[in-house]
């Protein structure tokens, strides 16, 4: 009896996290290449009664054992890094990535970060950063007295340029995104960048449009791939979970009140 109590607590445990989870995804809807989260469940370890195969005559076995459940608990949250839908700006230094692939920054400590939020800025350096200063690796870094108007990105990370001093278009750099095995594997820091880990593997280089690697669209951002009608119909999923968990508890309380009460 003791023993579904602690089941049904480690039910609504587990369905709290999954809770967590879902409003997260919620709260990025609107958040430029942000990546949804699962939460993946397991079992917990059973308690063995009697074991299949175990002798039940001398000339015969029982062919199935007595196996109690004890619960369940979060095994892994994984990123889903399915494509979000494009959205068109007409800022020139937006760029969304369709396909595979991330851009990399540098950040202020020195090291390096990828991210598909493709909401770039040009600082004071005539640079092209992040939201938080970051500079994309590689640099690209415009001429001095370059048109705004003028930028052009190619779907193949061709960046280019005018000059108020000529009309001439000057190539300034090539973008090249990275890709990974296992990009489920990265390790979200926030601000919406990931970092590399020992599950995801290294950096593939590549340039856009070529050897796997997605082309880019210039003007463009990629939204969330969060769906929100999915999101809220897993939320009523996990909450009437949730219920179920907690009637077993109550369940198991009113059972263990009535033993109680068998002798008055």
């Amino acid at each position: 009896m003791v023993r579904s109590l602690w089941t049904g607590a480690s039910g609504m445990i587990s369905q709290q996290f999954n809770i967590d989870t879902i409003s997260h995804n919620l709260s990025n809807v609107n958040t430029t290449g942000y990546k949804k989260t699962r939460a993946d469940f397991e079992d917990l370890l059973y308690q063995n009664i009697r074991m299949a195969g175990t002798p039940s005559t001398s000339i015969s076995n029982y062919p199935t054992g007595i196996h109690v459940g004890l619960g369940v608990k979060p095994a892994a949250t994984q990123k889903l890094f399915e494509q979000g839908s494009l959205q068109n700006t007409g800022n020139k230094p937006d760029i969304a990535i369709e396909g595979e692939g991330f851009f990399k920054v540098q950040m202020y400590d020195g090291s390096e970060a990828y991210t598909r939020d493709g909401a770039w800025k040009i600082d004071s350096n005539s640079q092209i950063v992040n939201h938080s200063g970051y500079r994309m690796i590689p640099e690209i870094i415009f001429p001095e007295g370059f048109l705004h108007d003028s930028i052009s990105i190619s779907k193949d990370g061709i960046v280019t340029c005018k000059t108020s001093a000529s009309d001439e278009i000057i190539e300034v750099g090539q973008i090249n995104l990275y890709r990974f095995i296992n990009p489920a594997g990265l390790t979200s820091i926030g601000e919406n960048l990931f970092k590399i880990s020992e599950a995801s593997g290294n950096e593939i280089e590549g340039r856009p449009a070529y050897d796997g690697m997605g082309k880019l669209h210039q003007g463009f951002i990629e939204m969330s791939n969060v769906k929100v009608v999915e999101e809220m119909v897993n939320m009523i999923v996990a909450q009437r979970a949730y219920d179920f968990n907690s009637k077993s508890i109550q369940t198991s309380d009113a059972m263990l009140a009535t033993a109680v009460n068998l002798k008055r």
